[in-house]
């Protein structure tokens, strides 16, 4: 068994388990955090963050920050104010006693220092600071790329130099007026005292006001070369969750400087919660729970990010939920996070709906009327396994999963050609036939040379013109990381910077394409010679930072990636792909296969585990971590092998569940105690209505026959497709192909477009070809509905379509009318 090192990345957070305590021991049931506190300088202060709990379970955790008592030996020295603030008042040392409700005590030395010091305030620690929590430098208001009413600053400050000369010598000054400072325009307009497109942020009593005030008053100090680099943020807790009546979590954030020296700045961050519908999150740092469930709570001071993971238990035990019997490690996992939030699952699918499900999910075709009574008069344990195992093999399987790789690899007759779209989908199906790994389906694709036609993989790079596209394109597509915010500036939510922007796109920036193929400002629909080549040249031009005016050299996400030499023709270059698609799909990349195995999970449950599927970042955490670790081992160690990981998931309970919902599940949609019904996607209805129909789609150049699935490119002209939202495959996103559910365009198509009605009343139909045997209705009846629905009509049913056909004048209008009606159903147009 291989040595899979990103597990360990993806499971830092998981190290304490959901509902214990960092390692801190309670002391009788109360615990203090920082144990002990120094303050130094006038300005400082430190928060306390209290927590309550006999054992440190889940059952007993309690935040007690605002709820506990605090005083002070000595107030002349430290006051100890409501909510666990501690404020220096002299030199010297004293303690904080903490006491709750119970008498329960802990005791908190403190040290104050330098309380006799002019300690200036730091524009680039505090003040930039306050701009950024009350969101001045937000891209909605004075961070814009043009500002605010002539006043720009730097997004989410990130140029500090750019935003204190805007400060102190723009406007001839009046936004920082030495003389009276009272009068500053930045002052006067964030309080409210001038109008303000903005609106009041903060009043002249806050420690906010006094921080941009004393600032001004010391004479505008630039601290560009006294004050120390911020090296990381401390959130604390970093994960921890709470029963009811616990509905309350401070967090206390510290930050760290280059010099050794640390500060509380929880009242300085900028704060937001990953699902509101969960919790809301105050300015200060309080986190307070709106219903159960798991929420990431994003952290950010000046240029760093953190977050804290906070579940939010039921009021209730939850050890009287019973689950079905695990059938692996998918379901054990799934299991223990719906038993920790309290959620039940919903019963087995009957072998109806599971038929249908898996069908769809697999080689997107219904199952015969002849399958479905086969596999409903199979009384052996094993039947779904066998089913299972049998569809992976079967080609439709190939075509179908070609085509959710086509789309997110932006293949179009528009992007690459006319013939050129034929090679590369050939190339794609050819891979999945002959069971390619996934980690070499994408080195091929990223280290691709030649000529495009005799090595279609290269037609990965017609794409996308740009190195720094091409970037964007591969971290999406291959990590699930969107890096596009970085290109102008660092990532304003997440860790991404402008240097991990451009060390990436430097991987990139010798890739050349040459011949008389289609290019970026063609019609390559009408492009008869598609030949082009792609090689890479190293003596191009490098990438260059924006910000520094410097070339770059590559980098994956900071990352030093050796070099490999690679042939061009007669020539030996140096090309660094090759080390970016060993380092991509290596065992110490903690993006690669979580990403892709989040990527097939969200392809049969129709949500990631991540989501959405390609935004993976700490900001949006997966809604099962263990799940997806254990998911993403399982691909690496199956060799990359997609049919595996596939077959994992089908025959588990998870993926077995019906969608029908019971008491307790109903507003679950995202830690999957039950399936989630969802719009059939249009290759699958079109083809879907084509196989029960018996009269197949014409598709302009194609031979008959040909499935909707099976189309190289999007560009086809069908009405039908268009109107259920076929992706025009324009960028490397499954969000192309996501709807805001059912459009009323749609909803005519099936009701009176010609498609639908053109295939109900084709003489040649299955419909014509059942009378013609001289079926009777009870026999047409049943087919019909085995073959759209994949279940026999109930009593009812049968009953009101048998009186429907009797009283009709025209027998094979009323039966033309029934199947009409099952296609508008549904249960016929959702998978369930």
């Amino acid at each position: 068994m291989r040595t899979v090192r990103w597990i360990g990345f993806l499971s830092l957070v998981l190290v304490f388990g959901a509902g214990a305590l960092p390692a801190t021991l309670l002391a009788e049931g109360l615990d203090v955090q920082p144990s002990r506190v120094e303050l130094r300088g006038q300005r400082d202060q430190q928060r306390l963050v209290v927590t309550g709990g006999s054992d440190g379970s889940s059952e007993s955790i309690r935040d007690l920050t605002h709820a506990a008592q605090y005083s002070s030996s000595d107030s002349s020295i430290v006051e100890a104010r409501a909510g666990g603030v501690l404020l220096p008042r002299g030199n010297g040392t004293a303690v904080v006693r903490v006491r709750n409700a119970d008498g329960v005590t802990v005791d908190v030395p403190v040290e104050v220092s330098a309380m006799d010091v002019a300690l200036a305030v730091s524009f680039r620690h505090s003040v930039a600071a306050v701009l950024g929590k009350h969101g001045c430098n937000s891209g909605a208001c004075h961070g814009s790329p043009k500002g605010k009413n002539g006043f720009r600053l730097s997004l989410r400050g990130h140029d500090p130099d750019l935003d204190y000369e805007t400060l102190t010598r723009e406007v001839v000054s009046r936004r920082t007026n030495l003389s009276t400072p009272e009068d500053s325009l930045m002052l006067l307009k964030a309080t409210g005292i001038v109008a303000h497109q903005g609106g009041k942020r903060f009043s002249t009593d806050s420690k906010d006001y006094g921080f941009l005030h004393d600032w001004i008053v010391e004479g505008l100090n630039d601290d560009r070369e006294a004050a120390a680099p911020l090296v990381r943020l401390e959130v604390f807790p970093s994960r921890r969750a709470l029963r009811p009546p616990a509905a309350s979590q401070q967090l206390l954030i510290t930050a760290h400087y280059a010099d050794g020296s640390r500060r509380d700045v929880t009242d300085l961050c900028v704060y937001s919660v990953s699902d509101k519908e969960i919790a809301d999150v105050g300015v200060l740092g309080l986190v307070e729970r709106k219903s159960k469930g798991e929420v990431a709570v994003l952290v950010r001071y000046l240029d760093q990010m953190r977050t804290a993971r906070l579940t939010f238990l039921p009021e209730e035990a939850t050890d009287h939920l019973t689950y079905p019997k695990p059938q692996s490690y998918i379901d054990q996992l799934v299991f223990d996070k719906l038993r920790l939030l309290g959620i039940p699952a919903s019963p087995r699918a009957d072998d109806n709906e599971f038929l249908r499900r898996v069908y769809l999910d697999t080689i997107s075709l219904l199952p015969t009327s002849a399958q479905v009574r086969a596999f409903l008069s199979d009384s052996t344990p094993d039947k779904r396994a066998r089913l299972i195992d049998g569809l992976l093999e079967r080609p439709e399987f190939v075509d179908y999963w070609s085509m959710k790789w086509l789309d997110v690899l932006s293949s179009s007759r528009k992007n690459l050609g006319g013939i050129a779209v034929h090679r590369f989908q050939r190339w794609v199906h050819n891979a999945i036939a002959s069971r390619m790994p996934l980690d070499e389906m994408v080195r091929q694709l990223v280290t691709a040379n030649g000529d495009v036609n005799q090595n279609p993989a290269g037609n990965f790079y017609r794409v996308a013109a740009e190195p720094h596209e091409r970037a964007e394109i591969t971290a999406q597509l291959f990590l699930g990381v969107r890096m596009e915010c970085a290109r102008c500036h660092n990532h304003p939510f997440e860790r991404w910077t402008q240097d991990d922007y451009y060390g990436m796109a430097a991987f990139f920036a010798g890739v050349k394409i040459k011949g008389p193929g289609p290019d970026a400002g063609g019609n390559n629909a009408k492009v008869k010679d598609d030949r082009q080549v792609v090689w890479y040249d190293a003596r191009a031009p490098k990438v260059t930072h924006p910000g520094r005016g410097t070339t770059v050299d590559p980098r994956a996400f900071g990352e030093d990636v050796p070099e490999e030499s690679a042939s061009a023709g007669s020539a030996r270059v140096l090309d660094p792909r090759q080390g970016l698609a060993r380092w991509l799909t290596s065992e110490s990349n903690p993006f690669f296969a979580p990403s892709v195995a989040n990527r097939i999970w969200y392809h049969l449950f129709g949500r990631g585990i991540v989501d959405p599927v390609d935004d993976f970042r700490d900001s949006n955490p997966p809604s099962n971590d263990e799940l997806l670790a254990a998911l993403a081992a399982d691909l690496a160690q199956s060799q990359f092998d997609l049919r595996h990981v596939i077959r994992q998931i089908l025959n588990s309970e998870t993926y077995q569940r019906t969608s029908r919902t019971v008491d307790g599940n109903e507003n679950d949609i995202k830690y999957f105690s039950h399936s989630v019904p969802r719009l059939l996607g249009a290759e699958q209805l079109l083809d879907s209505l084509c196989q029960v129909s018996g009269i197949p789609e014409t598709y302009e150049g194609f031979p008959p026959g040909t499935r909707a699935v099976q189309l190289p490119d999007p560009g086809v002209e069908n009405g039908f497709l268009a109107a259920f939202g076929k992706p025009q495959r324009n960028i490397a996103c499954e969000c192309e192909r996501e709807g805001d559910g059912a459009t009323i365009s749609q909803a005519l198509e099936m009701v009176r477009g010609d498609t639908v009605h053109a295939k109900i009343r084709n003489e040649k139909n299955t419909l014509g070809k059942m009378l013609e045997r001289k079926l009777g209705d009870d026999d047409v009846i049943n087919e019909l509905y085995l073959s759209t629905v994949s279940r026999p009509p109930r009593e009812a049913e049968k009953k009101t379509a048998l009186q429907f056909v009797a009283q009709s004048e025209d027998r094979r209008q009323a039966l033309e009318d029934v199947l009409w009606a099952l296609f508008n159903s549904k249960e016929f147009l959702f998978r369930r």
